[in-house]
């Protein structure tokens, strides 16, 4: 799943240095339970996955949820970074899902979604470089 590159660089004072990258493929599909059947999710039909209720679950972009077994750093940890971005403590948003970003209040951005959310996705002032970083270089 995980797979580590080593790269080495010339420092200024002509040393070098080990710098390992992080290359990740990424988990493909989510296995759900849901009326008392198991079926896969995949990955590309995930808008987000957010914490409810001390537990995590996934919403689709058919607007269908389902809890998962995973906590939010351990989704994260699964999926490829270029495809979702961990806003904050409670979401982690497919690339898929924005429609467009806005500024908001005190230097944070807002998310606007293609599907209704029931929070507003807001991206924290630390966090901003990062995401647009993320958006610009997916």
């Amino acid at each position: 799943m995980e797979t580590q590159v080593m790269k080495v660089t010339q420092q200024n004072d002509g040393s070098y240095s080990d710098d390992v990258l992080e290359k990740r493929s990424g988990k493909t599909s989510f296995l759900v339970f849901r009326q008392n059947k198991y079926s896969t999710v995949p990955v590309d039909h995930i808008a987000f996955f957010y914490v409810t209720c001390e537990s995590s679950a996934l919403v689709c972009f058919d607007q269908q949820e389902y809890a998962v077994n995973y906590s939010l750093d351990r989704i994260q940890k699964l999926l490829a970074n270029s495809q979702f971005f961990r806003l904050n403590r409670q979401y982690l948003i497919s690339f898929q899902l924005i429609k467009d970003v806005e500024h908001y209040f005190a230097r944070k951005l807002l998310v606007n979604p293609i599907i209704p959310v029931s929070d507003k996705l807001v991206v924290p002032k630390e966090k901003v470089s990062i995401f647009l970083h993320w958006l610009d270089n997916r």
